[in-house]
């Protein structure tokens, strides 16, 4: 049975106007499956309303994802477990089923370069966009400019209210550079202004006793200390670095 083509001109036209962006593009396809299967009114409202839902959500899912600013290598479905850091398979699994964020913990994953840090962080926060959370990844530099320049321009000023209003962020590479004073108060100030109502990811590959050399201002990194770790899991990576392990080289190594 083939659809009639006002109906559905006219069907696409108020879906447009109503913002039901499935149906606009799927009209005619939902008619003809209608006319060939002649379901009950209720079974083809359900049918339209669960496909709509789905396609709003896997939208809402992907300008997160676009958001979050991920690195390229997050998906935690391809981890390498053969890799030795002090984090097993059963805690990986634990650690993906986001229980903690609901119990409002923080997660600090400590060691040096190489490790997985930033690759377990960017998967956590892979893995919680999935399943409806807002989550940012951003650098240590990255949020130090969005401070700095949240009152004076637009883009900042929003990048700012998004952080703020997050459910879960990454910080990478937390305290591996030395701040200025500035950069500290700034810093402390978003972290005591959140750190009750959303979850941080730390990475970072200096030990919470060296933060006050980096931050040049021991009253100050202890300040922070406590808000970060008041429910904080810290997980201490180690071994040697994945990718000077499984570096690439340009030349042949079969030994011609």
């Amino acid at each position: 049975m083939e659809a009639n083509v006002n109906k559905v001109t006219a069907i696409r036209s108020y879906a447009k106007r109503l913002k039901l962006s499935w149906l606009s593009v799927n009209a005619t396809e939902l008619l003809v499956k209608a006319g060939k299967e002649s379901p009950s009114y209720d079974d083809f409202l359900e049918y339209f309303l669960a496909q709509e839902v789905a396609g709003r959500e896997e939208r809402q899912r992907q300008k997160r994802l676009k958001e979050a600013r991920l690195p390229m290598s997050h998906d935690l479905g391809l981890y390498d477990y053969s890799m030795s850091n002090g984090l097993n398979a059963t805690q990986l699994n634990q650690l993906r089923e986001l229980h903690w964020v609901e119990e409002g913990f923080n997660l600090m994953l400590a060691g040096p370069s190489g490790v997985g840090k930033t690759y377990i962080a960017a998967g956590l926060c892979s893995d919680a966009i999935n399943r409806g959370y807002k989550a940012y990844f951003r650098s240590m530099e990255e949020l130090l400019t969005t401070l700095k320049m949240k009152d004076i321009t637009p883009a900042a000023k929003r990048e700012y209210k998004n952080l703020s209003e997050g459910d879960i962020i990454v910080i990478d590479d937390l305290m591996n550079i030395t701040v200025d004073r500035e950069e500290g108060n700034l810093l402390f100030a978003f972290v005591n202004t959140i750190y009750e109502s959303m979850s941080f990811i730390i990475t970072t590959n200096r030990s919470p006793a060296e933060w006050a050399k980096s931050l040049n201002d021991e009253v100050l990194a202890t300040a922070l200390l406590d808000r970060l770790l008041y429910k904080c899991e810290l997980i201490q990576l180690s071994g040697g670095s994945y990718r000077m392990k499984n570096r690439q080289t340009i030349f042949e190594t079969n030994g011609k």
